[in-house]
Parts: structure tokens; C-alpha cells; sequence
């Protein structure tokens, strides 16, 4: 069972804005698409570098709350 085009969409949209990068995100993402489609010299390994930086922003979360973390190092 396929998903909709518009219901991806908005599915990565949603998952991205919880991100820290989410617009570096879908550009890696979108360029990772757009390799896989054009052929190369080198076969996967553009691909492999570029999955594994999609990989990492998609782990890469925002900070709950930025308040929290700076009064932790703050001195008072």
C-alpha cells in the first residue's frame, strides 16, 4: 500500500520541523533523490556519504526548551 504524493509530503514536512536544520535537511534529502536518479563514475559512493549526512540530520533533534539549557550554565 502506497502512500499519497501529498500525504509524504506532509509527513517529511512534519518530521522535518521537528529538526534542528530542517531546511538543510530536505536539501540533503533532495539532493541524495536527485544523485540516485543521474548515473556516475563512481557507482554508490556519493550515495553512501550522501545517506549517511541525511542520516545524521534526520538524529540531529531542536532543543526543547534553549532557556533550560543556558540557565544550566549559568552562575548565579
Amino acid at each position: 500500500m502506497a502512500l499519497p504524493r501529498n500525504a509524504l509530503i506532509a509527513w517529511l514536512t512534519r518530521y522535518a520541523a521537528g529538526l534542528r536544520f530542517p531546511q538543510l535537511f530536505l536539501i540533503v534529502l533532495g539532493l541524495f533523490v536527485l544523485d540516485l536518479l543521474i548515473p556516475d563514475a563512481l557507482p554508490f559512493v556519493d550515495e553512501i556519504l550522501l545517506a549517511l549526512i541525511t542520516a545524521w540530520l534526520a538524529t540531529v533533534k531542536s532543543k526543547k526548551d534553549p532557556d533550560a539549557v543556558d540557565a544550566k550554565w549559568r552562575r548565579e
